[in-house]
């Protein structure tokens, strides 16, 4: 038996968009994670970027369960001396929801240069409205339990 190493023009990518709206944080971001790594294709491959593109929209609208709106914090460091930055889930989620959509997803992936080659291809937007009509997505529905239906 032979190993199957699929190259460059055999990978097929699609486009998903994924409607955030009322489902789990964490739940959305290990699908969309999945799905970036290509891990639901039969020609996965972990040393390739096998993975789809993923577009979200509705990102203001992803739930928080539990207390995590008020005790959940989002921290980042400068490197220097008393650099830490410290923002409440509660203010990321009213200024920034796409950068707390784009964490959560980048923190399920490889913490490598192949994650982040898999990241560049999410985008994730605040309304509905999104500029990739011309690349025809197809939606993924993902229920509020995090599988894709």
């Amino acid at each position: 038996m032979r190993t199957y190493v699929p190259k460059g023009k055999e990978i097929d990518r699609r486009w998903w968009v994924v409607d955030a709206a009322s489902i789990p944080l964490g739940r959305l971001a290990s699908a969309i994670a999945m799905r970036l790594q290509g891990k639901h294709k039969p020609t996965y491959t972990p040393f390739l970027d096998t993975g789809d593109h993923m577009i979200v929209i509705n990102a203001d609208k992803v739930a928080l369960t539990g207390r995590k709106l008020d005790q959940k914090m989002y921290r980042r460091h400068s490197g220097h001396p008393g650099g830490l930055s410290e923002i409440g889930a509660r203010r990321m989620m009213s200024e920034r929801p796409e950068r707390a959509v784009e964490q959560a997803v980048k923190r399920m992936l490889p913490k490598s240069k192949l994650g982040r080659q898999m990241l560049s291809k999410l985008r994730v937007y605040r309304g509905v409205e999104h500029p990739h009509q011309a690349q025809k997505p197809e939606p993924l529905e993902v229920d509020s339990s995090g599988r894709v239906k």
